[in-house]
């Protein structure tokens, strides 16, 4: 199980890209967080989520 936002999800074995793409969230508008480190949006392909891990993912909001 990966905590996701507070959540428990079985996405445990998928990169942060398909957990987003599962999520219906575009990466261009969203910062992840893994294990309260930030993942760069190069590697969200490449980071596969673990039993364990926490999640969190922010969405940009404009407005002023």
């Amino acid at each position: 199980m990966v905590k996701i936002n507070g959540e428990s999800l079985e996405k445990d074995g998928k990169s942060v890209t398909e957990v987003l793409a599962d999520m219906g969230i575009n990466v261009q508008h969203v910062a992840v967080e893994l294990n309260e480190e930030i993942v760069p949006k190069a590697r969200y392909g490449e980071t596969i989520l673990k039993d364990g891990d926490h999640v969190e993912i922010v969405r940009f909001v404009g407005g002023g």
